[in-house]
């Protein structure tokens, strides 16, 4: 059963969002969710109005997934809003590493989404699928699969 998914991303690593879409398109993948984004961009410069949208995507999400690159950590008025309404929100923490570290990147991770429960993983469809289908919602700490798991999904 596909996860209610919102992604959060800067705006700078959008491509691997949509590389995202297109591997939920591909009959050949086994990668799927509900995808909970915006369905298109917001033509208005009204911050509060903008917010509103999100937040009630993100309120109808299970899951929030945090794509984390060079810069994520550094934005704040969107990208770690929207970590916080997650967080508040309850939803399972997915966090996933465009560089392929397999745990938390101490240095990239925003600060709002340590030590929350989140699972930490690479940027490839196996193991965001993986998560998808089997991580379990934690309180706290930070989380990331021993080595045979990725083994399992031929991620040596």
């Amino acid at each position: 059963m596909a996860s209610r998914v919102f992604v959060g991303f800067s705006s700078d690593n959008k491509h691997y969002f949509d590389l995202m879409k297109a591997w939920k398109k591909n009959e050949n993948m086994d990668f799927d969710f509900i995808d909970l984004q915006l369905d298109k961009a917001i033509n208005s410069d009204n911050e509060s109005y903008i917010k509103g949208l999100i937040r009630n995507k993100i309120t109808r999400s299970g899951t929030f997934i945090q794509i984390i690159g060079n810069n994520t950590k550094s934005k704040h008025k969107y990208v770690r809003w929207e970590a916080e309404v997650a967080i508040e929100k309850n939803c399972r923490l997915i966090c996933v590493n465009i560089n392929g570290n397999r745990e938390i990147n101490e240095i990239l991770t925003p600060p709002i989404l340590k030590n929350k429960g989140a699972i930490f993983v690479p940027f490839k469809a196996n193991i965001i699928n993986y998560a998808l289908e089997h991580f379990q919602k934690k309180v706290d700490d930070d989380w990331h699969y021993k080595n045979t798991v990725y083994t399992e999904l031929g991620l040596n």
